[in-house]
């Protein structure tokens, strides 16, 4: 894989550009940019920067709309439903969240739906986000208009990739953050493969005739030699995880996030494509009665840390380790990113007249000690 090195934060700024540029609003056009390059910091690079190909694509042809508010359908002190009119995700699910956290600072516990919300991005900030204002959330999220997964025993898409996401808060931000997709790889990690990333397992996707692949192929056809392959164009699919287990979390996923909050399943009916998200927020101390959920939180994840570990593993992580250790090398050493992805970028850029200097981006390659 052919990369360079990015400055993570003149990057934001350069989609920030870029998504103002597409017609967004300065406060959406922020935190969309911080969200994508946040997501590639921590490692979650199919929900980070390579998404900003699609959303210039999108903003374009009207898929997702710029500067669209969240409306409130209905507003009860502890339930609420919203909807984004197919604006950017991530301005719409962090006010949401925001609005949850605060009813569940007043009420002890709070549950958010969102429906039409064009792209959230990665599910796990939300539980961070929450995690930050000291409360427990869960969160499910799904891709309407977005069949891309093929339910266990089956060959034929049924499913979006379904997101789920658990966050519990830790002292010091040594929170657990569970984020996982219910296919056994995103469908952006397959992208980031597909464009000269990292390959995907022998057995992430299925093709056609249900045997297994690898092959990005299979789920993007010949756009795959596209600027922005479609993942719709393939004959394949990706797999769920965990066989018949993370099948059926998908399809709760499904129609949790999907049809409780009135944004449409990946049934019969074609749908518009946009994110489902329902969220669950708990204060911990409302339910803390003897005061100790800080201390047993704590003491229990250091305990599995302290574990014995496996053959072939240094130490035993925990959710949430990984993406904040990889965040802290990033930052210091510059942010990976794919030839074909940084070079996309920049023909955006150009093509928006926005003045860039790509020098300024760049950051040299890390110089191995000589000992």
């Amino acid at each position: 894989m052919s990369t360079v090195l990015v400055d993570p934060d003149a990057l934001v700024q350069v989609l920030n550009k870029i998504l103002r540029a597409d017609g967004c609003t300065q406060e959406e056009a922020a935190e969309v940019a911080r969200h994508l390059v946040d997501a590639s910091l921590c490692g979650h690079d199919s929900h980070g920067v390579i998404r900003i190909l699609r959303y210039h694509l999108w903003l374009g042809t009207g898929q997702i709309k710029a500067a669209q508010p969240l409306r409130a359908v209905i507003d009860t002190p502890t339930l609420m439903q919203f909807d984004g009119g197919d604006g950017m995700g991530q301005w719409l699910a962090r006010e949401a969240t925001s609005i949850g956290i605060a009813r569940a600072k007043e009420h002890g516990t709070a549950i958010v739906a969102l429906r039409r919300a064009g792209h959230i991005g990665r599910l796990g900030s939300y539980a961070e986000q929450a995690c930050r204002a000291g409360l427990a959330s869960i969160q499910f999220c799904n891709v309407a208009g977005s069949r891309l997964v093929a339910p266990f025993g089956a060959a034929q898409r049924c499913i979006s990739t379904a997101p789920v996401a658990i966050g519990v808060p830790g002292a010091g931000g040594n929170d657990f953050i569970l984020d996982f997709a219910t296919s056994l790889v995103a469908e952006g990690k397959a992208l980031v493969a597909g464009t000269g990333g990292k390959s995907l397992p022998g057995d992430a996707l299925v093709d056609a005739n249900g045997e297994l692949t690898g092959d990005p192929y299979a789920l993007y056809g010949d756009t795959l030699a596209a600027a922005v392959p479609n993942p719709r164009a393939g004959d394949g699919a990706l797999r769920t995880m965990g066989d018949h287990k993370g099948s059926g979390l998908a399809l709760a996923c499904e129609m949790l996030a999907g049809a409780l909050t009135g944004n449409g399943t990946n049934g019969a009916t074609d749908h518009r494509f946009g994110n489902g998200l329902l969220a669950i927020f708990i204060d911990p101390a409302r339910l803390d009665d003897p005061q100790g959920f800080a201390r047993e939180a704590a003491s229990y994840i250091n305990y599995v840390r302290d574990a014995r570990p496996a053959r072939g593993a240094d130490r035993v992580l925990v959710p949430g380790d990984k993406e904040r250790a990889t965040a802290r090398d990033r930052r210091t050493n510059g942010l990976p990113l794919s030839n074909t992805v940084f070079d996309g970028i920049i023909e955006i850029v150009r093509s928006l007249s926005i003045t860039v200097n790509e020098a300024d981006l760049l950051r040299p390659a890390p110089v191995d000690p000589i000992s």
